[in-house]
Formats: C-alpha cells, structure tokens, sequence
C-alpha cells in the first residue's frame, strides 16, 4: 500500500518536474540562440548540447518510467543518486548557463538581479557558496547521510522528503562541481587542489560502497517485499547498487583528475598562470555571477 501511495503522488510530481525541466530547456535554448546569433557574444553549440544533456540526465532520475522503480529496486535508486549528484552537474555547469539564461529573461527582472546580487547579502551567499570546502562537506554530509537507513526509509516513506532528498543530490552536486568546470580554474596550484579535491571526495563514496558490496546482510529491509519481484534477491540487489555507485564514482572522478592533471602539466598553464589570475581577480560563484551580468 505504501508503494501506491507514493506512486499515485509520485505520478503529478513527475509532470510538474518535466514541465520544470522543460522550462528551462526553452529558457536557456532562448538566450542559447541569441547569444549564438551575435558574432560578439558567440555561445558555442557544444555547450548547449552539454546543458540539455544535464536536463535529460535529471529527468531521468527524477520524472522517468525508470525513476518510478526506485521503490523495487535499489539500484535504481542508486542510479537516481548518480545521475543528480555525480553525472548531470558537470553537464549542467560545462553549458555556461548563466549568459544563455540570463539574457532570456525580462530586462526588469534581469536588472532586479543585478542589484540583489551586487547587494552584500548577494556577495556574502556567492562567497559561501563557491568554498571548495563547504562543496565538499556538503557533497560528503548528503551522500552518507541519506544513506544512513533511518533517514534512507524516511525518504521512501514520504513523497515530500524523498522529493527533499533528491534535490538536495542535485544541489549538492552542483556545489560540488562548481569549483572543477568553472573556466576560472587556471593556476597551477588552484588544479592541484582540484586534484585533490576530487580524490578525497572519492573515499566517503568508497567507504559506503565497500559497506554496502561486502555486508553479509540487508542494510534497508523495505526491499525485501519488492526486489525478488525482477529476479533479484534484496542483497544481490544491494550489492549491485553498491558496485555500480563505487564503479561510477570512480570513473568520473578519475576522467575530471585526468582532465585537470593534463591541463597542470600542459605548457600553457604555467607560461599564463599569472594573466589568468590579473584578469580573473577572484574566484567562486560570487565572482563568475557577478562577471555575467554585467554582461548582459
């Protein structure tokens, strides 16, 4: 009974999500074709390709016939978690969607914008925001905490915290990836952090799949009525979840380690570290914000 109940509500929830997502596919598709048709604000069609596949990633883990199985399957549910946290964010962030978004709304709104931000309340939320530190902990503190079962049945009791508990993946997610996609990333020293950054955020994800692959028993039992229904055991089903989150993580986590070592290593980096910092002279979301509009 519990399971109809989330679903029936779950039904409105996943058309009030789409309609959301499409929004803002439209929006950003909007600014996305001003700015490509200008050959002064020029917005490259890659990017565009990187921000809808970011909106599609989500739909999937939060609005999709495959997000509805989360309540039978573990591993579904722990592919809703990936695609919000791990996979759509750096999608998301690669699009720029800042330009794009900003120039398809309302001059008025834009300029309320504007003055909010540049307010001190504005420069004090982008400061926070944009600490690798607090990405970090709050990436970390989302993971393991939703995952600690009495919270975890929590969110599959009641459809408002588990519609809480996903955004939290998303917004955590794109705190997380921030600092590595923005373009502002330029010194040597800042991509070794970034190094860094990504390699300890790997072992909260290690430790709690390692838990998960080799316990000898079922961590949520609320999965015991439900997973043999598709040929899994509550176990297996646990296990499965638990390797596909420890082998996804990695993957991507060493592809953006990859990615930020050869830009480190690369000539350029260190003959332009110096300009690159002039020319940015901060860092973080307050920064990168506050350069958009005034470029709107």
């Amino acid at each position: 009974m519990t399971h109809l109940h989330h679903a029936a509500l779950g039904s409105s929830a996943s058309a009030f999500l789409s309609l959301i997502l499409v929004f803002t596919a439209l929006l950003y598709l909007r600014g996305w074709l001003y700015l490509h048709s200008s050959p002064v604000k020029r917005h490259s069609a890659w990017r565009a390709f990187s921000f809808l596949t970011g909106l599609f990633l989500i739909w999937l883990g939060v609005a999709s016939p495959i997000a509805a199985l989360d309540h039978q399957l573990l591993t579904v549910h722990m592919l809703q978690h990936l695609l919000l946290m791990t996979l759509a964010p750096p999608l998301i962030w690669l699009g720029a969607p800042g330009s794009p978004v900003l120039h398809a709304l309302p001059r008025r709104l834009r300029e309320l914008l504007v003055s909010w931000w540049r307010s001190r309340v504005g420069e004090t939320l982008g400061k926070l925001l944009g600490r690798p530190r607090f990405a970090w902990l709050a990436a970390c503190a989302t993971l393991i905490g939703w995952h600690i079962p009495t919270l975890f049945a929590l969110g599959m009791r009641s459809p408002a915290w588990h519609l809480f508990e996903q955004f939290s993946f998303l917004a955590t997610g794109l705190l997380f990836w921030w600092p590595v996609t923005q373009p502002s990333a330029g010194s040597s020293r800042q991509d070794l952090s970034l190094i860094l950054y990504l390699f300890f955020a790997t072992l909260p994800c290690d430790i709690l799949s390692g838990f998960l692959v080799f316990s000898d028993r079922v961590v949520y039992p609320m999965y015991f009525s439900s997973s043999h229904l598709l040929g899994f055991s509550a176990l297996v089903d646990q296990q499965c979840a638990a390797a596909l989150m420890w082998t996804c993580v990695t993957i991507v986590y060493l592809v953006a380690g990859a990615i930020l070592t050869m830009r480190l290593l690369s000539p350029q980096t260190l003959s332009h570290a110096d300009l690159a910092q002039r020319k940015l002279g901060g860092t973080g979301i307050g920064h990168s914000v506050s350069h958009s509009l005034e470029a709107v």
